[in-house]
């Protein structure tokens, strides 16, 4: 038996997004040459850009195609940060945002940037009120950047509201829509509505394999208007912000890869509601001690963070992993040392209870079957899992029985 419970990590290829990769790649010639052959690949370049833009909802020109999330997000925030026309030294980062974020923000403080931090509510919201603080307070940020969905708990935040907010201050925005696409409608221009040219939300990054695109594919939708300097020099592609052959194959598959996300985004969202339901409400029957994390309404389909009293969240992990499912825990695991979820204590909650959570989330290869699978290997998982916690009695001249 083999059940994956893990889409929010990466979801499987989309067999037509592998057919445009396999097809894109036979082509030879670079698209930045201006021979025949090449200009042949150029045409697939930008129509597959054109196709990108339209899911995303914004200029082709605006598309930046990189290598995924992190390098989408990296290109954002660095860039932002190195292409500010005055001083301003703050950066606005939400507590609970993913690693990508925390560790590029982390490595602007060691070159003088300012962190200003935003705690968020029970349920992993933003609120908007101390987002807007943050923004001025005690002046005006450099930049800010925010999570469209939190990838851990599922937590849905009001990207258009945050924008706006940025906007008014006059500060430039990155969402990071990496969790989110695929199942919020993702509007680049609804998004940054009137702003003026520069503020506001001006970049958003999205990655290829959270919708079934190969893995390496990715893209940062850049306003025309954003101040924003290069990571990589070269050869000038992509308006000078990613200079490098651009990878083809790897457009034409995100391509197709997001217009079948879209294109089905409604009815897989039912559908995945119904699935996280029936999962949650197993899960509640059998562990009447579990807790869902996260927004209970405003939340991704099909993610269901939970809370297990007293089982240690790596030790379920690898019991169920025996049993042929895989899920995760939603904690950070750096160098091989596993650390509480840093999204569950910036919930408010303490480190046992950020020890013991499950991430289980659903994608569109999800069937019922999988969900009664998991709801009849868990109770068995927590059983032992919490028995191995438990410390063992002492015996009568104080020692551990052997």
């Amino acid at each position: 038996m083999s059940i994956y419970l893990d889409h929010a990590a990466s979801t499987p290829l989309r067999e037509s997004a592998r057919e445009a990769w396999l097809a894109a790649a036979t082509l030879t010639g670079n698209a930045s040459s201006v021979h025949g052959a090449g200009q042949a690949a150029r045409r697939l370049l930008e129509h597959s850009r054109e196709r990108i833009a339209a899911v995303l909802d914004c200029d082709p020109i605006e598309v930046v195609l990189t290598s995924g999330g992190t390098e989408s997000i990296n290109l954002a925030l660095k860039g932002l940060w190195w292409g500010r026309a005055d001083d301003r030294e703050a950066v606005l980062l939400p507590d609970g945002e993913h690693h990508a974020s925390i560790d590029t923000v982390d490595w602007l403080r060691a070159r003088g940037a300012r962190v200003r931090a935003v705690a968020l509510d029970p349920v992993g919201r933003i609120p908007l009120d101390g987002f807007r603080t943050a923004l001025t307070a005690p002046a005006p940020a450099a930049l800010a950047t925010a999570l469209v969905a939190n990838n851990e708990v599922g937590t849905v935040q009001d990207a258009a509201q945050l924008a706006a907010a940025a906007a008014a201050a006059d500060v430039p925005l990155h969402l990071d829509a990496v969790a989110a696409m695929g199942h919020l409608p993702v509007s680049f221009s609804a998004w940054r509505g009137g702003a003026a040219p520069g503020v506001g939300l001006v970049a958003l990054s999205v990655s290829g394999h959270k919708v079934g695109a190969p893995v390496g594919t990715g893209a940062v939708v850049v306003s025309r208007h954003a101040r924003i300097a290069a990571l990589l020099h070269g050869g000038g592609q992509q308006r000078g912000l990613r200079s490098g052959t651009q990878d083809i194959a790897g457009a034409a598959a995100l391509a197709v890869a997001l217009e079948d996300a879209e294109a089905e985004r409604v009815s897989e969202h039912e559908r995945l509601v119904a699935l996280g339901d029936r999962l949650w409400s197993g899960i509640r029957a059998a562990i009447p001690a579990a807790e869902l994390l996260g927004d209970a309404r405003d939340r991704l389909a099909g993610n269901v963070h939970v809370h297990l009293p007293g089982a240690v969240g790596e030790t379920m992990l690898f019991l169920l992993d025996q049993e042929g499912i895989s899920v995760s825990t939603g904690s950070a695991c750096q160098a091989g040392v596993a650390e509480p979820s840093h999204v569950v204590l910036a919930l408010g909650r303490d480190q046992d209870v950020a020890r013991s959570v499950l991430r289980l989330t659903l994608g569109r290869t999800t069937v019922t079957s999988d969900v009664d699978a998991l709801l009849a290997a868990l109770p068995r998982a927590y059983a032992r899992a919490t028995s191995a916690a438990r410390p063992r009695r002492l015996g009568a001249a104080g020692m551990q029985p052997s």
